[in-house]
C-alpha cells in the first residue's frame, strides 16, 4: 500500500483532467490496523446475515432499500424523507415531487440490479441498466441514462475552471470501466472482497463515468456488490447513511486518495463505515422483532378481527404508510370493515393518522420508520 501510486495528471489544452491507474492487479497491503478493522467489518456483516436465517426478510427489504434511497439521494442535495418515499404520487406535495421520483427511482433501480444479478455479473452492461432506471424521466434524463459519457464532466465549482476535480478524458472511460469489471470478477485475485468494494467504489467515484447520477450509482454498486458475492444474502446494508453523516470526510478521503495517494485512510473510513452500519443494522432487526411481539400481544384482543389485523400488519412492514382504499383491498373486505379496522389501529397506537382532513386520510406506521430514522434526525 505504502507504493500505491493512484494516477496522474494529464494537460487536457485549458485544463488537467485526472487519469487513475487501473486497479486490476496484485496488492500488497500490510497496515495491520485495516486488517484489525476488516476481520472487525467482517464479524458484524456476518452478525447482520445471520437475520436472513431466522427474520422474513421480504418483508423489511423495501424499508431498507427505501432508507438507502432517501439517504444517498440526500447527499446529492434531494430532500425527502422516509416517509414521503412510500406515498403515492398524487399524496406528494407539488414542489417535492421531483425529489420524490429521484428516490423511487432509485428503489426501482437497487429492486431491478438485485434481480439482474442472478443472471448478470458485476458489470458494465449492469451498471448502465442500474443508471438508466434511476435516470428515467426525472431531471438527469437528458443527460445519457444508461450510457457512458461522450464529454468531459467536473466535480464542484462553477465551471471546469475552478473545478475541485476534474475526471478522466471520455476516451478512456470503456478501458477503465472494463479494468473495473475484471477487479471485481477475477476471483484467483487474493484481496479480500471487503477491500475490493472499497477500491472499486473509490475508482468508481473518480472515473465518475456518467454525466449525472454518479454519486448515487457508485453507493449503489457497493450493496451490489456485496450481494452479488453472496457475502449477504439480501440488500440491508447500506452506506450512504454513513456517508452522509460523514459527508465531508467521505468527499475529503475520496480526495485524499488522488492528491496524496492515501487509500489507505479511505479503506479505513470505508471499514469503519461497514462496521458501524452493521452494528446499525443488527440494532434495527432486534427492534423489529420486539416491535412485532409488542404487536401481536396488542391485536389479539382484537378477535374475531385478528385475521385481518394479521393482514394489515404484514402489508405495513413492507409499506408502513397506508390510506382506508388500500386496507380494503389487503383485507379484501368493504370499506366500512376497512375504517373499523383502521379505527381499532389508531386507538391500539399502532397507526397515528397524519393528515387531519376529513378526506383523503393517510395512516402512518411510525414506531416501525422510527426504527429505521430515529438517528437520521440526529
Amino acid at each position: 500500500m505504502n507504493c500505491f501510486e493512484s494516477g496522474k495528471s494529464i494537460n487536457q489544452g485549458y485544463y488537467k483532467s485526472f487519469q487513475p491507474n487501473l486497479i486490476n492487479k496484485d496488492w500488497q497491503i500490510s497496515d495491520m490496523q485495516i486488517f484489525a478493522l476488516l476481520s472487525k467489518a467482517d464479524r458484524h456483516l456476518g452478525r447482520l446475515d445471520m437475520y436472513s436465517e431466522y427474520v422474513n426478510l421480504d418483508l423489511y427489504v423495501s424499508m431498507h432499500i427505501a432508507k438507502e434511497a432517501t439517504q444517498s439521494s440526500k447527499i446529492e442535495g434531494t430532500q425527502t424523507n422516509m416517509e414521503d418515499a412510500f406515498l403515492s404520487k398524487e399524496d406528494v406535495a407539488f414542489e417535492k415531487r421531483d425529489d420524490w421520483e429521484e428516490v423511487q427511482n432509485y428503489i426501482a433501480a437497487m429492486n431491478e440490479a438485485v434481480k439482474m444479478l442472478h443472471t448478470l455479473p458485476f458489470s458494465s452492461r449492469l451498471i448502465k441498466q442500474t443508471h438508466k432506471i434511476l435516470l428515467q424521466g426525472v431531471r438527469g434524463e437528458h443527460k445519457l441514462p444508461g450510457a457512458y459519457r461522450t464529454s468531459q464532466n467536473w466535480i464542484g465549482g462553477a465551471s471546469i475552471n475552478d473545478a475541485v476535480f476534474i475526471p478522466p478524458n471520455h476516451n478512456s472511460i470503456n478501458d477503465l470501466m472494463s479494468d473495473i469489471e475484471k477487479f471485481a470478477n477475477d476471483e484467483l485475485n487474493q484481496l479480500p472482497d471487503l477491500l475490493k468494494i472499497a477500491i472499486i467504489h473509490y475508482q468508481f467515484e473518480t472515473i465518475h463515468p456518467f454525466l449525472d447520477g454518479n454519486g448515487r450509482v457508485g453507493r449503489l454498486l457497493i450493496t451490489l456488490y456485496l450481494v452479488g458475492k453472496g457475502i449477504l444474502k439480501q440488500p440491508i446494508l447500506y452506506l450512504s447513511d454513513f456517508f452522509e453523516k460523514n459527508r465531508t470526510l467521505y468527499y475529503d478521503n475520496l480526495m485524499r486518495v488522488r492528491t496524496h495517494n492515501d487509500l489507505g485512510q479511505w479503506l479505513k473510513f470505508f471499514l469503519t463505515g461497514i462496521i458501524e452500519t452493521a452494528q446499525k443494522g443488527v440494532k434495527t432487526f432486534d427492534g423489529i422483532l420486539q416491535l412485532q411481539k409488542n404487536i401481536d400481544e396488542k391485536i389479539k384482543i382484537l378477535k374475531g378481527r385478528s385475521t385481518d389485523a394479521k393482514l394489515l400488519i404484514e402489508y405495513l412492514y413492507t409499506k408502513p404508510v397506508i390510506n382506508a382504499a388500500t386496507v380494503a383491498e389487503v383485507i379484501d373486505k368493504s370499506a366500512a370493515s376497512a375504517y373499523k379496522l383502521l379505527r381499532d389501529f389508531e386507538t391500539l397506537k399502532i397507526l397515528d393518522e397524519v393528515t387531519g382532513s376529513e378526506r383523503g386520510r393517510l395512516y402512518v406506521f411510525s414506531e416501525y420508520i422510527e426504527l429505521f430514522s430515529k438517528d437520521d434526525r440526529s
